[in-house]
Parts: C-alpha cells; structure tokens; sequence
C-alpha cells in the first residue's frame, strides 16, 4: 500500500475498449501524430532543388518528351485537361547529412504517375493505389550520387478514369490535375515494420472476438508493445518487434484452413479509360511489380490477358525483358490462356475458340508454356459450353468470382465441378473472399475461412491481393501483413502460392466435390445484353465477316497452292475483333472513347476483312467475274453455309435497278446464276377494307394491322395459329430503364412495371411491295417526341420466316424498347441458342432462381415449343430476350446515361424475324435458318452462266453444322475444319467433300493433331460421330495443286 515501501505494481485488469483504443491511436493516421508512432515514419525532409513541367494532350514516348520544353512549377498547381498528360522533371540533392538513411521521393499528385530513371521506367506512383512514395536508396553511401534527375510521367486520369462526382459518371473533360506534394525524406523503415505489427495485432483482437482466447493474446501484446516502444528512441524498436513476432510464430494446428496468396493487378483493357491508356496502366502496374520482386523473393504475381502482354512488349520492351526473366523463374506468372477476359456470353463459338487459340499460342511463344487455368474473374456471366472450350484448349481449371455479385441468390460453392453442355467438366475456384483486389488485411482472411462454402470438402482457397480493375497492383505493405499471417494461431494459414500450387491442392479433394451442370448466371448485369446496339451489331457483322473471308480464302487454297492465304492480315482483324469482346466494351459498359474506339476497330475490320474477300473472290473466278455493264444478267451465287440454299436475292438489272430472283445455291460453294427459278407458290399481298395487309406464300400466311403489329400468323398446311385470339405480336413496348446504380449494365426487375405499348402511329401501313418472290409492307411509328420507328414487313417466295427489318431513330433517356410476340404455344421451358449449341431456361417464376432470369441472353435464336408445333424468334444482331409464359420478347435498344451519357443514341438498323414451325424446332431446321439470316449469300456479276456449280462442303446430318474453315496455323498446306453438333443428340454422320484431300487428323481447339486419331478417307467422305453439342476440329492437309 501507498507509503509502505513496497514496490507498487500497475494492476494487470484492463478494460479491453480502453487498452485496443489505446494501442489504435498509438498508431492512428489523424490523432496524436505529434507523439505516436505513425507519425515518426517519415524523418527529416527536404525540398527538391528544382522542378519544371512540360504538358501534352497525346501520350508521347519518353524520348520524345525530354526533349520537350519544360517551365517551372510547384507543388500547388494544377495541370491537364482529363486525358493529356504531363511530364514532370525533378532535379534531386539529398543531403549529405542524410548518409546511411533510407530515402524516398514522396511524391502524391491527382493522376497516375510513373517514374523513369535513366531512361527507363522505374515505378507507378498512384495516390489511390497507395503508391506515394519512390525509393532511391536504402541506404545512402558517400559514393553514392547525390544528385540526380527523375521524370515523372502523370497521366491526366485516375485508377478508375475521370468520372464527374461519381466513378462511373461521364468523364469530365475539363477536369484540372494538382500535385500535392513533392519532396525528399528519409524513411524509417523500422517504424513501418512495427506500424504492420501493430495493425495485424489489434486486426486479431478485433476481428476474433471476445469469446476467443487468441483475441485477447493479441489485444494484451499490443498493449505491451506501447509500454515497451519510446517512439524518440529507435533502440526501443528491436524489442518492440520481437515481442509481435513472438505472437505470430505461435504455429497453427495442421486441420487449419490454408490460404494461398497471389498477387493480382486486375486492368480492364478498357472501361473508364480508352485502349491506349491501358497499355500504361500495364507498364506503372507491371514495374512495380518487378521492383517488388527485387525486395521480396517469395513473391508471386499472375497477369492474365495476352493483349496486354504484347503492348508492353511493343512499348516497353525493357519491362517485357525482365517480366519473361520473372516468368522463368515462376514468379511473374501468365494465367488465362485467352487474348483479353473477354465477355462471357456474347462472343460466337468460334470467337471464343480463337480467344483461346490467340492467348495460348502467345503464351507458347512467348514464355514457353501454355496456361493450365482460365482465369475470367470479372465478367458478365458464363456460358455453359466454355468447359469444353477450355479442355479443348489444354486448360482444366477455372477461377472466377463475379457470382458472388448475384442480386438475389447465393450461389452454393466456391469449389467444384463446372459441367457444360456436352458434359465436359473443369475444376472450378471461386476465391471466398469474394475479389480478385484484396489488400491481405487479417479481416481478408477470415473471410476466406469463413466464406468457404465447401467446408468439409476442400480445405485450402484462393486468395487475390492487389489493387485492380484500373491497375496499381500489391503494394510492400500487402506483402509484409501477408508475412506475418504465414502460420499465426488463429488465422488460417497463409502461404505465397501460384495457381497450379492451387489447383493441384484442390484436385486432390477432388472425389468430394459436388458438380454444377450448366450455365453460370450472373444474377445483374443483364442490361449489358442491350447496351451499345452499335457495339453488338458490329460485333455480329464482323464475326461473319471474318468467317465468310477464311472459307473462301481456304476454297481459292484447296485449289491453288501458289495462293497466298493472308494468315497474318487475318490475325491482325481476329485480334481487333477480339480485344473489342474485352468484358466491358462489347457489353456496352465503358465510355464514349472506348466506343469510338470500339466502332473504329469494326470499321477497319469491315475495310480490310472485305478487300480480303474481294481478293479472295477475285482468285477464286478470276476472268469469269464482271462488271454489272458487262454481265449481261448473269451473277455468281456464293454460299458459306454448309448445306445448299434456296433464297431470293436481289441482283443489279439493267441501268442499276435491282431484280428479285430465287436461285439454289450448293453447300459451302457457288453457282452460276442467270434467271430466276419458279416458286412453287409466289407471295400474294392483299389489303383488307379495315386497313390491314395478309401476306401468304404458300408456307406460312401473316395478317398485319395498320399498326404494323401481326394479329394472324398461320402455318397453311396444317392451318395451325401462332397468336392467341386477341393477341398482337411484333407489338413494341418501351420501359422505364432506372437502375440502383450500375446504369449502363442494370436492368433491374421492377422496370417490368412500367411496360408502355407504343401505339402512335406516324404512318400506317401500307403496301411496298407488291408480291410475286417478294412481298412487303411498311409503317413508321413515332416512340416518343424525338425518337421514331419506321420498319418493312418481308415474306419471301419459298420462306418459312417473316422478316422485319427495322430502323430506329432513338434520342431516350434510361428507357428500355421492347419487341413482343404472344404466341398459341404453351411450354414450362424456352430454348435458347448459345455458343455451339443451345439449352433451355424456365418460362415461369416459380423459385427465386426462375426469376432473376427476367432478362436473359441468347444468340441469332429462341424458340418456344410444344410438342408438334412451335415458334422461334430470330434476329441478325441482338442478344438481351425473354420468355415468361407464352410471350417471347426481344430486347432493342437501352439509353443508360453513364458511363457513356450517349450510348445507343442515334439511328439504328436490324433484323428480325419470327418463324412458326411444324415439328419440333430441330426438325424445322430452325438453326439453319437462323444462320441463313446471319450469312447472306454472296452475289457478284459474271460474265457468263456457264460457270459450273461447285460444293466444297455438305454434311449428310443436318444435326452437324461445319462452322468454320481456315488454313491450318502451322501449315500453309493444310485446313482446319470445326463442325459441332447442334440438336443435342448422338449422330454418326457423312462429311462428304470435293477437295483434294491426303490426310485427315483429329485436333484439339488449338490445333495440336492427335495422330492416333487419323480419319479414312473413302469414297463418300469422312465418316464422323458426334455426342451432343460436341465439337469437333479435323486438320486436313491437302494434295499440292497447280
């Protein structure tokens, strides 16, 4: 007691909101810095001993721009307009009292910066990324030079763009940059090791709660760590650490959860920002990342996106060097095996097949080996047949974790199996911390514990740190919390790994996991199946272009040797029309820029793609193509279809107008044509004294009111309806389009309520043409007061299928335009055409599953059937639909305001069509009509009908469609075919063809040949047998023609 003698010692009960305070503002960032340890990070600083400016609205090399003028400046001003840049020279002379000490340039400006020293670049620096500080030596020798030069490239933009008030708000052009701080200061690196003791510390005592022994451990070693620490005297500091270090080298149990850390730098090739931006974002990230490297050998990164690999190698060619240095030692690690993380709905079969084929062959090329995992963290959704694409392309293992975005339902696992249609599976991770950005923070890693859905089956996960989506990447401090939770009681355990460390862990536990069968659905997002019409039509015409270019490219081979196929020219567009399927620009969610961007590279491809063709055409017939003066009526017909075409066409008559002829044109060939062929039945047109039109010819007969809307569709033979009494079809709708917050990627649930028919008429219908091979009508619709609709109604001669080619002028805000068709079919499914195949979704709402798919995706088909009769809905360059009940909707066009406040705005043109059926939509050769629609024939003046029909290609089962045809990628002497089974079933069939073929080979998607696997070549072609929504690729190498 008080006055005893006896040494008095402070009572050990502590008040534990006290004591964590205590210890919280011993290291605060805004309290006592005057007497706390955060504030002695930094010691003494000094001003730099110049710096000048020099600014630029074009993003220049860095040779050229130290060439440039600069003025002088200071720390306060500002510079730029949103996306110019402005190059900075800092003349440096640290002092020399400052021998012996860390120092660092701190350096925090608005934009994104990258230092370059010597000519090279040296380190992003990024205030949102963390990254506000340069280090130029840790330690400062005598003989070290004390003065020196940098340059410091700030990009006008931040991490995430330029948005006005919000992040995905339209840039704001006139945006000003300033440069907060520029100066020189040693740095106490001690202080910052105990700043991350400290923080991992409390984060336990937090985060493990007041009923865990191990809480408390951590909660009283900080405590003790402030009595030790006397922040006016480093000698304290050793003491200080080793007392935390005592805590985390207590070791975990064996049963503990183990976290395998990767560094990650998720960078969007385009989104708030444009394609050439990007390729600096790669450099500031991917610098960074090396010069971690240099201080931390156990670090590990993955980069996905072989696009951006290749601009750093094209622009920064220092930086790739050391990067493929990096990767032969198996820390810079190439994921993905694709050219960007493309969309994961919308691109075609076949260009998802060549993302694979680009990405692979790079990474072959570039870094030796190819991926063993697709890594697609952030896309929209994932269809059901990537599976077989992947194990197509050599790749077995999967890793997302955009479901755990879904709106409404949680999805069940984060480890399993992931089966695709054909029933090809792939080990699939979705990490549970639910992001590919973490900042390996303690709250990080219990959640990844915690989250684990399949606990009890697999006992290790992934775990992605890194700042992402604009760039920046980890940071040193990520790294040392990482170090601390190696194998501390109480966490899980937590180890740098890679992803085939990864994936090998989970394959062994493989035998326990549960199995999901199907598509992977994003339950938001849906409103990017619509967005950016322009985008998504570009995208359709360009996929066919490059189709129609390669298989009459590999028909001029086939039969010419000396022809040069234009293998590289046809790269250069498959990689423009790829890098345009980047996840946020074909869906329609990025900025302006990037759309004109994105429309620039479709116009190059048309451009090229079509003298290519022209090229090709002109090889391939050489004197017997003509003028139209010349031709004298006769054309050549080209189909690049595998099955013959019975269609009318519209050819150039004399003095230019057009004449209508239906003509039957082989499979995957040509014909010579000079008159029409005789339908059957000719299309009659009648108009109706109430105004309406009925249109019939001989398949189907269609009834039109004067708003253009379908009261009567009939098949004729059996007289069945496909519009129930009272119903109108080709009925438009427009919505309210108001998100929560994503504009130009949302379409929520409740815009259904506010569903409005478009009903004022600008002009009714009437007659255009007039029957005979074609019939048609026209009417124009006014939508709102500036947007208006005028659309032409087709039947065709020999057409099971009504088109409606449409124009749109659209000038809205956040509406959503519609086009419904109520049909006589009653069916609890809808079926849906996907990439190489097709599958089918609820037409009810019954679970809360059915109705997050309000608004769905499909491709150039839907259909709703019953059993005997049916109605598909085709279309030439849409995507978002529906089918709820018996109304089959197609979605148009949408008018989201940001990212990009004039998306969809202007005139627009598209097809669709609907196609009442007999059968069932297989037997209908629904599929084949869908693609007639998508790949008209070619049409080309002749000079003479004596050109005699050629069919490369047929296929005896109409079941099996050839998709593509291309000159092999390592053989100028062979073609690579890809034929997929389209009905779902099991078919054995007949490839039947006229080339000269020596040799057919099984290959994968990646063209790799399988020479167990060699096909006999008889009489009556390739024999093939397909399971369902198989596909198949087969190199032929052909005999050597003259």
């Amino acid at each position: 007691m008080a006055g005893s003698g006896v040494e008095v010692k402070a009572s050990l009960l502590k008040h534990r909101r006290t004591t964590f305070e205590r210890a919280e503002k011993f290291v605060s960032e805004t309290y006592f810095l005057d007497c706390n340890l955060r504030g002695r990070l930094f010691g003494d600083t000094c001003s730099l001993a110049a710096l000048s400016c020099f600014e630029t609205s074009q993003r220049i090399p860095y040779d050229e721009a130290v060439k440039q003028e600069f003025r002088p400046t200071k720390v306060g001003e500002t510079f730029g307009l949103t996306w110019h840049t402005c190059w900075f020279k800092a003349e440096l002379s640290i002092p020399k009292e400052w021998a012996g000490k860390e120092v660092h340039l701190l350096w925090e400006s608005e934009g994104e910066g990258m230092v370059w020293r010597d000519g090279q670049p040296d380190q992003g620096l990024t205030t949102e990324g963390e990254k506000t500080s340069y280090v130029l030596t840790d330690s400062l020798k005598e003989t070290d030079p004390h003065s020196l030069t940098l340059y410091v490239e700030v990009a006008c933009n931040g991490l995430f763009g330029a948005g006005k008030d919000s992040m995905i708000a339209p840039p704001d052009p006139n945006k000003k940059f300033s440069l907060r701080k520029a100066e020189l200061a040693v740095y106490n690196r001690d202080v910052h090791e105990l700043l991350v003791d400290f923080e991992i510390l409390l984060d336990m005592a937090k985060l493990l709660g007041e009923e865990n022994q191990r809480s408390f451990q951590a909660l009283y070693a900080a405590n003790r760590m402030v009595n030790l620490c006397d922040v006016t005297n480093p000698s304290t500091f050793p003491a200080v650490h080793e007392l935390a270090c005592s805590v985390f080298s207590q070791k975990n149990g064996e049963s503990q959860h183990t976290v395998h850390a990767m560094g990650h730098c998720h960078i969007d090739s385009a989104w708030l920002w444009p394609y050439e931006e990007t390729i600096r974002k790669c450099a500031r990230s991917w610098i960074t990342v090396v010069r971690l490297m240099e201080k931390n050998p156990e670090f590990t990164f993955v980069c996905s996106q072989a696009q951006q690999f290749e601009w750093v190698k094209t622009w920064y060619p220092g930086l790739y060097a050391a990067i493929q240095n990096l990767a032969k030692e198996g820390r810079f690690i190439p994921v993905g095996g694709t050219w960007v993380e493309m969309d994961g709905n919308l691109p075609s079969g076949e260009s998802m097949v060549r993302q694979f084929l680009q990405g692979q062959r790079f990474f072959q090329q570039e870094f030796g080996k190819m991926c063993l995992e697709f890594w697609l963290p952030d896309t929209f959704g994932y269809s059901a047949q990537l599976p077989q694409m992947m194990r197509g392309s050599g790749i077995c293992r999967f890793l997302t974790q955009k479901l755990s975005w879904n709106l409404v339902n949680t999805f069940p696992h984060n480890t399993f199996l992931w089966e695709g249609i054909d029933g090809s599976q792939v080990l699939a991770h979705f990490p549970p911390a639910d992001s590919y950005g973490l900042s390996g923070r303690v709250e990080e890693m219990l959640k990844t514990v915690k989250n684990n859905r399949d606990k009890g089956r697999v006992n290790h996960s992934a775990a992605l740190f890194g700042f992402g989506d604009g760039g920046g990447g980890p940071t040193q401090k990520m790294l040392d919390r990482l170090k601390r939770m190696k194998d501390a009681d109480g966490l899980p355990r937590v180890q740098m790994s890679s992803p085939d460390r990864l994936f090998s862990a989970l394959e062994k536990e493989k035998a326990q996991l549960c199995t999901w069968v199907g598509e992977l659905f994003l339950e938001l997002h849906n409103g990017t199946y619509t967005t950016h019409g322009q985008i998504k039509k570009g995208n359709r015409e360009c996929e066919r272009l490059l189709h129609d270019t390669e298989v009459l490219g590999s028909f001029v081979l086939s039969r010419k040797s000396s022809f040069r196929y234009p293998s590289a020219e046809l790269q250069h567009l498959w990689r423009l029309l790829l890098l345009n399927q980047f996840h946020d620009v074909l869906p329609g969610s990025c900025i302006q820029l990037v759309a004109e961007d994105a429309m620039r590279y479709y116009a190059e491809i048309r451009s090229s793609g079509a003298e290519l063709l022209k090229d090709a055409m002109q090889s391939l017939f050489g004197d017997q193509l003509g003028s139209h003066e010349k031709a004298g009526g006769s054309i050549l017909v080209v189909n690049t279809l595998p099955w013959e075409r019975t269609e009318v066409i519209a050819k150039a008559g004399a003095g230019g107008a057009e004449t209508l002829a239906l003509v039957t044109v082989p499979s995957m060939g040509y014909c010579a044509v000079q008159d029409s062929l005789s339908p059957r039945h000719l299309v009659t047109v009648s108009k109706e004294a109430d105004g309406s039109v009925i249109m019939e010819n001989g398949i189907v007969r269609v009834c039109l009111d004067t708003m253009g809307r379908v009261t009567s569709l009939r098949l004729i033979e059996s007289e069945r309806g496909s519009i129930p009494e009272g119903s109108c079809a080709n009925q438009f709708v427009i919505f309210d389009d108001i998100p929560l917050y994503w504009d130009a990627w949302d379409v929520m649930d409740y815009h259904l309520e506010t569903r409005k028919p478009i009903t004022h008429l600008l002009k009714p219908l009437e007659i255009a043409g007039s029957g005979g091979l074609r019939g048609s009508v026209k009417f124009s619709l006014q939508i709102n007061q500036k947007s208006l609709l005028t659309q032409e109604v087709i039947l065709d001669a020999a057409s099971p299928c009504v088109r409606f080619q449409t124009q749109v002028a659209w000038n809205e805000a956040h509406k959503f335009l519609k086009v419904e068709f109520p049909v006589g079919v009653r069916s609890p499914n809808a079926t849906y055409e996907i990439q190489f195949g097709h599958l089918q979704r609820p037409t009810h709402w019954n679970t809360s599953w059915d109705w997050a798919r309000f608004e769905v995706w499909s491709h150039k088909w839907m259909d709703l059937s019953e059993h005997g009769f049916g109605v598909a809905l085709l279309n030439d360059c849409k995507y978002g639909c529906s089918v709820r009940g018996n109304v089959m909707s197609l979605s148009l066009l949408r008018a989201p305001k940001s990212p990009d406040a004039s998306a969809d705005i202007g005139d627009h043109q598209f097809t669709y069509a609907v196609m009442p059926h007999a059968g069932s939509f297989q037997e209908a050769q629904v599929i084949h009509q869908a693609y007639n629609l998508n790949f008209p024939l070619h049409i080309m003046p002749s000079v003479s009908a004596q050109c005699p029909a050629w069919s490369a290609f047929s296929v005896e089962s109409p079941a099996v469609i050839l998709e593509t045809v291309k000159q092999a990628e390592d053989r100028t002497d062979a073609l690579v075919i890809r034929l997929y089974e389209s009905h779902g079933s099991t078919v054995v069939t007949w490839l039947q063809t006229c080339l000269p073929i020596q040799e057919a080979i099984m290959c994968d998607l990646l063209e790799r040949p399988d020479p167990s696997h060699r096909f006999a070549l008889e009489e009556c072609g390739l024999e093939l047998s397909f399971t369902p929504f198989q596909v198949l690729s087969i190199l032929l190498v052909l005999k050597r023609q003259s």
